[in-house]
């Protein structure tokens, strides 16, 4: 009966005989803290990649729609920030509770848990994207309510209509993405992002302006490589040798204990949820604000650099997560300990170097997006604040990549609260509406929600 118990309990570490606990990596400290290196590189690379190359999609369909104007940005811009906002965190945000369950699950050798752990995810995230595809429908009425330009709010809500199809690719992708990262398995996922990436770029040149459908066709393109995304990594898992023990097929055991999911993907949303939320409110905001047209087009850039940067990480993020969660299911928590050490060290790094090549290619980053001189003047005032705050991003990412190893979501949950909700919008409505700084509020505001974490 114990055993049975082990089994099913989706937080292994909290059911390991605690006489395992001795059981440690052998070697001195030097020799382990290399190998740990080499481990954390050799999965933070290839995750990094698939954030980036994930991400761009919707960077590359705003790029493109940018050169139609600016009215057409600044519909793109929201609509895709309204889209995070309502549906995109949500689903990363239950999607991360994988992280944990199949993480733990594999440091067990529990392999066929990773396969029901991952059905169980993708049958409860597919149900959660019907309401939301609702609210996706009726965007343009709730800009409207929420005194939102007219024109943005048209714009947005068409561009956001032609993506509804995405919202249920998205799902799925989250959790094959989860499924795969803990098992180690993430140069097959780097692979696929690449080839979509690379036939996204050539698909929104056809849509937007070959075919001349414009922002529609910028919000289809993402619509068809988000699915290609999902058809193309779930052949992988069906056809690999990889997958033969973690994917033996369709089961109706993934039905019967959803709750048990819904207990850690409940808080695991929240925590995520609470984090986007609040660089998308930002957003929403800017549209309230004297010439809306511009500090949205400034401050969707801002944050699409900011987003990018932070797929960077996001990848130091889920190596950590997944190094914990193997090590604590398999009964290791010194090893545990040791990669978060070394993890803070390599986040510590990274932010310097994404921090100077910020600031350095603040004139031209702008160009990307815009033809427009005063939104590439803006954008370059903007990027040495950001810059400032990518460095301690890297902090808050690969510490909350620990805690969901650990299965800790609910505690993250309530400084997320706290940094974001208590300190940082409160922060943003006063410089922004009552000392008038206006679009540069966005930095002040990421620079002081992410010093508490």
């Amino acid at each position: 009966m114990k055993e049975t118990k082990q089994v099913q309990d989706p937080l292994i570490q909290r059911q390991c005989d605690e006489n395992l606990y001795e059981q440690e990596v052998d070697g001195g400290l030097r020799t382990q803290v290399i190998d740990e290196v080499k481990k954390q590189i050799g999965l933070a690379g290839p995750l990094i990649a698939v954030s980036l190359l994930q991400y761009c999609l919707e960077v590359i369909s705003i790029m493109f729609v940018g050169h139609l104007g600016e009215l057409p940005l600044s519909s793109a811009s929201m609509a895709t920030s309204f889209a995070s906002f309502t549906g995109f965190s949500v689903l990363i945000g239950m999607g991360s509770a994988l992280e944990t369950l199949c993480g733990q699950a594999y440091g067990a050798k529990q392999y066929h848990m990773l396969g029901i752990q991952m059905q169980r995810a993708m049958v409860t995230l597919t149900a959660i994207s019907i309401p939301l595809a609702f609210i996706w429908f009726y965007t343009t009425t709730i800009f409207i309510a929420l005194g939102q330009d007219h024109e943005i709010s048209n714009g947005s809500g068409m561009f956001i209509r032609w993506m509804i199809p995405s919202l249920f690719a998205y799902g799925l992708l989250q959790c094959l993405n989860r499924f795969l990262q803990a098992q180690n398995i993430v140069v097959p996922m780097m692979i696929i992002s690449g080839v979509t990436a690379l036939f996204h770029v050539l698909l929104c040149w056809v849509l937007v302006f070959k075919f001349g459908l414009e922002i529609k066709g910028a919000a289809l393109a993402n619509t068809i490589s988000n699915w290609l995304n999902v058809v193309l990594m779930g052949t992988y898992v069906k056809l690999s040798p990889a997958c033969k023990h973690t994917w033996t097929g369709f089961s109706k055991e993934a039905l019967h204990d959803v709750l048990s999911f819904l207990k850690l993907a409940v808080p695991s949303a929240i925590m995520i949820c609470f984090e986007y939320w609040s660089f998308d409110m930002v957003v929403l905001l800017s549209g309230l604000l004297p010439n809306p047209k511009l500090e949205t087009s400034v401050l969707s850039i801002s944050l699409n650099t900011c987003w990018m940067v932070y797929m960077i990480s996001v990848g130091l993020g889920g190596a950590i997560s997944t190094r914990v969660s193997n090590e604590l299911g398999a009964a290791r928590p010194k090893a545990a300990r040791l990669a978060v050490c070394v993890v803070v060290v390599i986040a510590i790094l990274e932010g310097l170097i994404v921090g100077s090549v910020t600031i350095l290619v603040r004139h031209v980053w702008g160009k990307l997006y815009s033809n427009d001189e005063e939104v590439i003047t803006y954008v370059a005032k903007m990027m040495p604040l950001l810059a400032l705050s990518d460095f301690l991003d890297g902090f808050q990412c690969v510490l909350s990549g620990a805690a969901r190893g650990c299965g800790w979501q609910n505690v993250c949950a309530i400084m997320n609260l706290g940094a974001y909700y208590v300190v940082g919008i409160p922060c943003a409505l006063l410089f922004a509406f009552t000392l008038n700084v206006g679009g540069m509020v966005i930095s002040v505001t990421l620079y002081v929600t992410y010093s508490p974490a």
